[in-house]
């Protein structure tokens, strides 16, 4: 497994795998690996012939009072993990090298409509953020595919815009969520939770996958006084509620009362304590 934290050098690799015709995956990630990240690289294993895993905590995507001191960094043994995996290339840039121009001056990369939402209205420039390292890392390894969780669904949905409306020559893969025994979605803020919200923790996704099935088994379609019940579950079990959405799958947008030949997703963010969960189930009429 090789070990690069340098541009040139990553760019000397992805050339020597592309004079040899070899297909290339990428798995962005910002480290601290837990399983779910690592079945999406077992999965881009099955769809390429090369595998690079970028590991870099990104500045832009975090606002002024987030976490991003904080945010845990475990490199060593995500490396151990990784090599586990059977990656090709780990890439792990610092942020000089991402950014040698000051992020305060640097060309952006933003996605309207999408990107001021949901949780882009609760973490304003987050998903600009996003958007500009996700172009960043695609243009550096100019992957044949490129392989993301779907916990974080608008994310998702945002670079796939990207993608889209840029024209790059990138096919996105889309994982579901990796969860828990208990249906807790994976995710490495899950450290911040103490021993007695951990037990709490999976109630987010049993309320989401109540109110999906009460959807579809009801035919109901008062959606605003349905999420009011959920972020009302919520609240009573502990959480601090930031919002629990009924949008269109592939817009985002709001459903009308008649929306049943649309796939429509549920959405939630909430913090329990110190951790703010977010997650989503889908709902395929």
């Amino acid at each position: 497994m090789n070990l690069i934290s340098s541009i040139t050098e990553l760019r000397a690799q992805i050339a020597s795998w592309r004079q040899a015709k070899q297909r290339i995956a990428l798995v962005p990630t910002m480290g601290n690996l837990h399983d779910g990240h690592i079945s999406l690289v077992q999965h881009a294993l099955t769809v390429a012939d090369r595998v690079v895993v970028s590991i870099f905590v990104n500045p832009l995507q975090f606002g002024p009072t987030e976490d991003y001191q904080a945010y845990p960094r475990t490199l060593t043994e995500d490396n151990a993990k990784l090599q586990a995996a059977k990656t090709d290339l780990v890439f792990t840039p610092t942020v000089a090298e991402m950014y040698p121009t000051p992020m305060e001056q640097s060309t952006r990369v933003e996605v309207p409509n999408l990107n001021n939402i949901l949780c882009g209205a609760s973490r304003p420039g987050h998903f600009i953020g996003v958007a500009t390292i996700v172009n960043k890392l695609f243009n550096l390894v100019q992957p044949d595919k490129a392989v993301f969780g779907e916990k974080d669904f608008q994310q998702l949905l945002i670079i796939k815009r990207m993608v889209a409306d840029l024209n790059l020559p990138i096919d996105l893969i889309g994982q579901p969520t990796y969860r828990e025994p208990d249906g807790l979605a994976m995710s490495s803020r899950n450290r911040y939770l103490t021993t007695e919200q951990r037990q709490l923790a999976p109630r987010l996704f049993q309320i989401l996958d109540q109110l999906r099935r009460y959807l579809l088994t009801t035919g109901q379609r008062n959606f605003t006084e349905l999420e009011d019940h959920a972020k009302a579950q919520l609240t009573a079990s502990g959480f601090k509620p930031d919002y629990i959405t009924v949008r269109v799958a592939d817009t985002l947008a709001l459903p009308t009362d008649h929306d049943n030949a649309q796939e429509l997703v549920i959405l939630a963010a909430a913090w329990l304590g110190k951790a703010r969960l977010i997650d989503n189930v889908r709902i395929r009429f």
